[in-house]
């Protein structure tokens, strides 16, 4: 366990993690001594993706950190006032939350069913609103608070907004309440913003929904968009706050410029909403 580090005494609360993006955040978190609360329905293996919130929350205590596994789904009031009640009761309150779990179908209007439909704004904005709302009174007693959504800038291209409409209102909409709770929560010094992936990043789902192994060795590690979370989290609140951020920006203010050790090759995809 790590009791010194920039995030020490800080606890974090995300939905999803046992995985991808999420589950690398949680790894740098507790690395740099962060307690982690992870709010996922993973309770048990699947055999098509690997890991559940459980082998997560190990992976994190193995870093350094201390880690809450809380089996439940973010769109459920009951299930996420139990991860928040929980996250106060073993750490003492709130400092980030990170709005990390997403249901992934970027599919043409006419191939969507109404269920895959239905999920995504499930998820993405009913959890997004749930999740956040659900630890505003801890963030609001914190003195370092965070929103942190991983949601995309909302290019209104109509190259974007033509691709898969259902899933880029979905994404959109979670960057369009974290700028609102920026402005909202502004005079209470509680920072909100978005982080999006420059490049594709090499996730289950990239592998089963956006191009199989071709994309995957063109994809970057997870472990940048977690760099790049983590050095958000570590900036003033109140000087850092409504912005839409894309990693390499990120990390290149912090003054990393050479992206090789994230993987992705010479020839690496830019992701959904990123332009040339």
């Amino acid at each position: 366990m790590t009791t010194s580090g920039p995030l020490a005494g800080r606890t974090l609360l995300m939905s999803g993690g046992s995985r991808g993006i999420g589950l690398a955040i949680g790894i740098a978190a507790g690395r740099l001594g962060g307690n982690v609360v992870l709010l996922a329905k993973t309770d048990t293996p699947d055999p098509r993706l690997p890991g559940t919130v459980h082998t997560a929350a190990q992976a994190i205590q193995d870093a350094g950190g201390q880690a809450l596994a809380v089996v439940g789904d973010v769109r459920e009031e009951a299930d996420v006032q139990r991860a928040v009640d929980g996250a106060v009761a073993r750490f003492g309150g709130i400092d980030f939350c990170v709005n990390n779990a997403s249901a992934l179908a970027p599919l043409k209007t006419e191939e969507l069913p109404l269920k895959r439909f239905e999920l995504m704004q499930q998820i993405q904005l009913r959890g997004t609103f749930l999740l956040t709302r659900a630890a505003l009174p801890h963030l609001r007693r914190s003195p370092h608070a965070h929103i942190l959504s991983l949601s995309p800038p909302v290019n209104l291209a109509p190259h974007w907004l033509g691709q898969h409409p259902a899933y880029t209102m979905a994404k959109y909409g979670m960057t369009l309440l974290t700028l609102g709770w920026a402005a909202e929560f502004a005079e209470a010094g509680i920072a909100a913003n978005a982080l999006w992936p420059r490049t594709l990043i090499a996730t289950a789902a990239v592998k089963n929904l956006l191009g199989g192994d071709a994309s995957m060795q063109r994809a970057r590690a997870p472990e940048i968009m977690a760099d790049a979370a983590v050095a958000i989290l570590q900036r003033p609140p109140r000087d850092c706050t409504g912005q839409t951020f894309i990693d390499e920006d990120v990390l290149r203010d912090e003054g990393i410029t050479d992206f090789s050790g994230y993987g992705g090759g010479p020839d690496v995809l830019l992701d959904l909403y990123v332009d040339p």
